[in-house]
């Protein structure tokens, strides 16, 4: 996690309440709903689409924020004529079935992220909680946050209440056309299969998804599927093209509130994560376990929810190192997986 300074500019006063729409400008409108977390919130956004809307991400499926979505709908009623989902993860893929299913709208997702979805609710080999709780294992996580992470459960099925049975495939460099502008997607790696932001040039907004946010780092994990990945990687390559865009662009985020200065909070990104690389280094005086190694990235008491996404985010960093050759992974006789400094 790191904090924004003040190189950041946040145009907007407030922030609006659940179930209210916010005007960001003509045509583009936010919706933020609650989610049952330490991080309390997910923005989600309306498209004036002509006679209709398209409605970009859905919320976590929790009964109120179903409600919150009928209460819109029926107080302005304008047909859903799209549904984008940026990413697989419940705060945002989570009410996209049924609000498919209410209105008759298409669904846009990447087939990356269609994919992971089916994978987390159906509990395929390699994204199945027997096979994270074994990875968790292997890294040296304790046997007592072990029984906590099995005692959740599939979590993943209670923000997805069920999922979109179709959906438009959307690759890299897609545009849709909404209401006479142009967004174009861009696929980002590192935090999900293949996230989607979306960029509009004409009107100057970029709705990030998770993959540029204000306030906090974007989770980066690996999967038990992939145990070698190098999403941490694939993540601060991604930010590169975002880089790319102007830098008066207004970014839209999936938490927190819109913001100017992609190009110094990226840079804030990169320092941070070459921090949290440095004291990994400065933590190997000897071979240790990704669990022993939690507390040096995370110094904090964490819930048994931020417990799964640290190790998730310790492994990824230590594998960041290791294929970039400042670290060796070492497969030991007791079935732990150790990292120590390269000579």
């Amino acid at each position: 996690m790191i904090a924004s300074d003040a190189s950041l500019d946040y145009p907007l006063s407030s922030v609006p309440a659940q179930g209210e729409i916010h005007t960001i400008q003509p045509g583009v409108g936010w919706i933020r709903m609650r989610l049952p977390f330490a991080l309390d919130h997910v923005n989600l956004w309306l498209l004036d689409d002509g006679e209709g809307r398209v409605i970009v991400d859905t919320g976590f499926g929790l009964e109120e924020v179903r409600e919150c979505w009928e209460e819109i709908l029926d107080r302005e009623p304008k047909r859903v004529s799209g549904v984008v989902v940026t990413h697989c993860h419940p705060d945002h893929v989570g009410l996209a079935g049924w609000l498919a299913e209410r209105s008759g709208a298409p669904v846009f997702m990447t087939q990356g992220e269609f994919l992971g979805a089916q994978a987390m609710w159906h509990q395929v080999p390699g994204y199945a909680i027997p096979d994270m709780l074994q990875q968790f294992r292997r890294h040296g996580l304790d046997e007592e946050r072990l029984a906590a992470l099995d005692a959740r459960g599939n979590a993943y099925r209670r923000g997805v209440p069920f999922l979109p049975r179709a959906y438009h495939r959307m690759f890299d460099g897609d545009v849709l056309h909404v209401d006479g502008h142009e967004w174009r997607v861009m696929v980002g790696y590192g935090h999900a299969p293949e996230h989607a932001s979306l960029y509009c040039e004409a009107l100057g907004i970029l709705i990030s998804g998770d993959m540029l946010l204000p306030r906090i780092s974007t989770n980066v994990s690996v999967f038990a599927a992939t145990p070698n990945d190098d999403p941490l990687g694939w993540f601060l390559e991604s930010l590169h093209r975002i880089k790319d865009l102007p830098d008066h662009t207004l970014v839209l985020p999936s938490h927190g509130e819109p913001f100017r200065g992609l190009k110094a909070r990226i840079a804030q990104l990169e320092e941070h994560h070459r921090e949290r690389c440095s004291v990994l280094l400065s933590a190997l005086d000897r071979p240790r376990t990704a669990g022993e190694l939690v507390p040096t990235l995370f110094d904090r008491r964490l819930d048994t929810h931020q417990v799964m996404f640290a190790m998730g985010e310790t492994i990824a960093h230590l594998n960041y190192l290791a294929n970039r050759r400042e670290v060796l992974r070492r497969n030991e006789s007791d079935g732990k997986i150790r990292f120590e400094r390269a000579s």
